[in-house]
């Protein structure tokens, strides 16, 4: 009886440690900007790239259903720049055991794009930019709560006689900025 009784014991501690699975070990993101600085009131592309483990899905920035929680990037206010635009890629739509209907999810390589607008007073300078990239993950059998990303990007802005370069051009192709 005590080897049953242990062996329950191991299986359910077994079980609760795999549901209790790190969610930020889920989704890794970082930011690169389109440019290797900015001007004075100019436009800011920034590509949030975020990567999803194998198994697991996050919800699509729409979600198909109202109650599944979107994946949103958030940056925090700033003196220095605003934001225009946040540019979602489309999600793919997957079929789930748990649900009836497929639902849009992202799995895998996921990049966002954002446009910033400098503002016209900000001096040459670096900046840090702050936010999040914001989701829940869920894999074919559970969800694990809603979490975020941390995300710090610094942002050089020079003066307008300084020539800026592109740099991640293959990122910035796939976006689609409105």
């Amino acid at each position: 009886m005590r080897t049953l009784i242990r062996g329950l014991a191991l299986t359910l501690m077994a079980a609760s440690a795999g549901w209790a699975q790190n969610p930020n070990s889920v989704v890794e993101a970082h930011a690169v900007m389109a440019t290797d600085a900015t001007h004075v009131d100019s436009p800011v592309k920034l590509a949030i790239m975020a990567q999803v483990a194998p198994g697991f899905h996050i919800n699509d920035h729409k979600p198909s259903l109202d109650y599944l929680i979107p994946t949103q990037v958030k940056l925090d206010s700033s003196d220095q720049f605003t934001m225009k635009s946040v540019a979602y890629p489309k999600g793919s739509l997957k079929k789930f055991s748990f649900f009836d209907t497929p639902i849009s999810v992202y799995e895998g390589a996921v990049v966002v794009g954002t446009l910033l607008q400098t503002g016209r007073d900000v001096p040459p300078g670096t900046y840090t930019l702050k936010g999040k990239f914001a989701y829940q993950a869920c894999n074919d059998h559970a969800c694990l709560a809603p979490t975020s990303v941390p995300l710090a990007i610094s942002i050089k802005v020079v003066a307008r006689n300084v020539a800026v370069k592109p740099v991640e051009t293959d990122v910035f192709r796939r976006i689609k900025f409105e």
